[in-house]
C-alpha cells in the first residue's frame, strides 16, 4: 500500500448491505478513509462494528475491532486489537488479536491464539475458522477447556 492521502474519509458512517429486502449486514464505524486506485481498500483505524442478520432481520452475530482494512479487490477484511465475535443464537464469544473475514467464501478465520466463551465453558487454541455468522466453527490446536461452574458452594 502507497502513502498517498486518501480518495475519500467519512465519519460515524453506517453501511447497509441488503439482498432480497431482507438487511444482511450493518456496518458502523467513527472514522474511514478510502483509498483507489490500482488495489482499492478503506481502512478503519479508530474500530467497527459489524452485525449479521438473518433472513427474519434479527440480528444472529457481531464482530468489532479496533482497527480494519477492507482490501476491496480481494473482497477479504482484516481485524485487529481487540477482535470480538458474538453468535447471539448460541450466546458463544470469541476474544481474539487478529481475525480475518473473506467475503467471498463467507468465512472468518484467526490464525493466531483465541478464546471461546460460552455459558458453560471456555475454550483456548491456536487459531480457528468459522462461517461468517459464527453459527458453526472450528478451534485448532485447544490448549485448555474449562468448565463453568452453575453456582458457588461455601
Amino acid at each position: 500500500m502507497e502513502d498517498t492521502l486518501p480518495d475519500l474519509t467519512a465519519y460515524n458512517i453506517e453501511y447497509e448491505r441488503i439482498s432480497d429486502q431482507h438487511r444482511k449486514i450493518l456496518l458502523k464505524s467513527p472514522f474511514i478513509s478510502r483509498y483507489e486506485g490500482e488495489n482499492p481498500y478503506t481502512i478503519f483505524p479508530d474500530g467497527f462494528e459489524i452485525t449479521f442478520y438473518d433472513t427474519t432481520g434479527n440480528a444472529i452475530s457481531f464482530i468489532s475491532a479496533n482497527y480494519g482494512i477492507n482490501l476491496l479487490n480481494e473482497n477479504i477484511m482484516q481485524a485487529r486489537n481487540n477482535v470480538v465475535v458474538i453468535n447471539y443464537e448460541t450466546n458463544e464469544t470469541l476474544n481474539t488479536e487478529n481475525l480475518v473475514w473473506d467475503q467471498n467464501k463467507k468465512e472468518i478465520y484467526s490464525n493466531t491464539f483465541v478464546k471461546l466463551s460460552s455459558p458453560d465453558r471456555v475454550i483456548y487454541g491456536d487459531s480457528m475458522r468459522a462461517e461468517e455468522s459464527f453459527a458453526s466453527r472450528e478451534i485448532f490446536n485447544i490448549s485448555a477447556e474449562l468448565e463453568v461452574a452453575d453456582s458457588l458452594s461455601y
